[in-house]
């Protein structure tokens, strides 16, 4: 049996590099890594649609979560009202409209 297992390995070489403390610090570096690489990003894209949202204004052309383009021609405090094609308006929540068109988008689509 002593021939699977080196002495130099059997015996009690003494602490290794880092000692009790290398777990926790690998921690805090995985903790940090996901931090910069998964939170921060996420929390900024929320920060970026919040302002977005809340500075649309009647004549903007946006597009919806489900793929809607149209035109806003009423903002309220939670929803606002689209208008899709000449008189069909579909009222949606603020928070679906996921991006902001140029104008003159919807002329050309």
């Amino acid at each position: 049996m002593n021939g699977l297992i080196p002495e130099a390995m059997a015996q009690g070489a003494g602490a290794s590099p880092g000692g009790q403390f290398a777990p926790l610090l690998m921690m805090v570096v995985f903790i940090a890594i996901f931090y910069f690489l998964l939170i921060r990003p996420q929390q900024k894209k929320a920060k970026e649609h919040q302002a977005m949202v809340q500075r649309l204004a009647v004549g903007d052309e946006v597009v919806t979560s489900g793929g809607i383009l149209g035109k806003v021609v009423e903002v309220g405090e939670t929803f606002l009202t689209l208008e899709i094609a000449e008189g069909v308006r579909v009222k949606v929540q603020k928070f679906q409209v996921t991006s902001q068109l140029p104008k003159g988008t919807l002329k050309s689509a």
